[in-house]
């Protein structure tokens, strides 16, 4: 993504056994093992699914230097 941001919808506190291949599939995931192969690291226990979605910057009207002649866009 080269412009706009991302926003968390919701973060909740899951168990391991909750990720099912369905919400790993639903994820972005060929399966389970592929979801863990990303999202398990470091020693920790806790597990959350995080929702978030893309939010598209809001485009402007071009600034006076913009617009000025000579300038390419």
């Amino acid at each position: 993504m080269d412009t706009g941001f991302i926003e968390v919808d919701e973060i909740l506190p899951i168990e391991l056994s909750d990720i099912t291949p369905e919400l790993a599939r639903r994820s972005g995931f060929k399966g389970v093992v592929d979801l863990l192969k990303v999202a398990k690291h470091g020693s920790g226990q806790n597990v959350y699914l995080v929702r978030f979605h893309y939010v598209r910057p809001v485009k402007t009207r071009p600034t006076a230097r913009e617009q000025s002649p000579g300038r390419r866009r």
